[in-house]
């Protein structure tokens, strides 16, 4: 390996450490690197602390695909598309987040918000939805999961992109409830 090589995997490692990311693959031409953090349990991070996609980008270089296996705070699906990732908005502040209701994905599967390619979503930022409303839908084992909203309210936020995939307990949309 460079030096050059070897600062960028040290600066990796600080990012990994700094977001408590347990696990991480990285497999880019003949340079494979696998990091597993020996720490005892990881703990989960504030609802409202967010990766920071740019520099996770910059440290692995573009087009270079990655997976991490058991980071935190839902980051899998995130950061299996880092390479192609836009820097996100910042946290809204912890006052307003407080207030606000998540609905979760009940299982594992890719996000659709839409009902078939090309058709409007099922709900967009500032929709007003009802409880037992279709949101979105998440694809498991080649079935279309309809996810109904457990709260009514108005639609906050969208915290996960289309054709993305995410996990049980992941949260989807944050709405503002009635």
């Amino acid at each position: 390996m460079k030096s050059d090589d070897i600062e960028q995997l040290k600066e990796l490692v600080a990012f990994l450490k700094e977001n408590e990311i347990a696990e991480f693959d990285l497999d880019r031409g003949d340079l494979k690197v696998r990091l597993k953090f020996a720490s005892a349990v990881v703990q989960p991070a504030a609802s409202g602390s967010q990766l920071d996609l740019a520099s996770l980008a910059r440290l692995m270089g573009s087009g270079a695909p990655a997976v991490a296996a058991a980071p935190i705070a839902y980051a899998p699906a995130v950061l299996a598309s880092a390479a192609s990732a836009v820097p996100t908005a910042p946290a809204a502040p912890a006052q307003e987040e407080e207030t606000l209701h998540i609905i979760k994905s009940p299982i594992v599967g890719t996000f659709y918000e839409s009902p078939s390619p090309g058709s409007s979503a099922f709900v967009s930022t500032g929709d007003r939805i009802e409880k037992g409303q279709v949101v979105c839908i998440v694809e498991a084992m080649k079935l279309m999961n309809e996810i109904e909203a457990d709260a009514s309210g108005e639609i906050v936020k969208r915290l996960v992109n289309n054709g993305q995939p995410v996990e049980y307990g992941q949260p989807l949309f944050a709405i503002r409830t009635n």
